[in-house]
């Protein structure tokens, strides 16, 4: 017998193999639907990064990485490149949280409508602003992607 034939040994799992669940799709980033909205704004307007980085006063390396969602700008720099565009912060922010509420009801619909307990909650989307209720009797609980919980600032 040589060596490589007692090398070789016959393995027997004792519980059988997971089968291959696929990842579910991956959460979008903040940073990534922001960026998207400046690039599609920008290219709307045939506008070069460069012409948007000379209005804006931001490095064109630094707006390119905004723009592919490789770095999380701030408050200054993104309300500098929205004006750049001829918009306001709240604009892009309205785009970006629009997008990520169309993504979100994308993933819902593929995992099916009803599925689980909490599918009622994760498809109702509330806007900011004051708390609604039925009156004093009757509060009506939170709904949202929160499965009711309230949170506060």
């Amino acid at each position: 017998m040589s060596i490589r034939a007692t090398n070789q040994a016959h393995v027997i799992p004792l519980r059988p193999l997971p089968a291959a669940v696929p990842a579910p799709p991956r959460e979008p980033l903040w940073r990534d639907l922001v960026g998207e909205v400046l690039r599609r704004e920008r290219r709307a307007q045939g506008r070069t990064l460069k012409d948007v980085s000379d209005a804006s006063r931001i490095s064109m390396a630094y707006l390119s990485e905004v723009e592919r969602g490789r770095k999380e700008a701030s408050s200054e720099v993104l309300a500098a490149a929205a004006q750049a565009l001829g918009l306001s912060l709240a604009d892009v922010l309205a785009l970006a949280g629009e997008q990520l509420v169309s993504l979100a009801a994308a993933r819902s619909r593929s995992r099916g409508l009803g599925s689980g307990a909490a599918g009622g909650h994760r498809s109702s989307v509330r806007s900011a602003g004051p708390a609604r209720s039925s009156g004093p009797a009757g509060a009506m609980p939170p709904a949202g992607p929160m499965g009711g919980v309230l949170l506060a600032a």
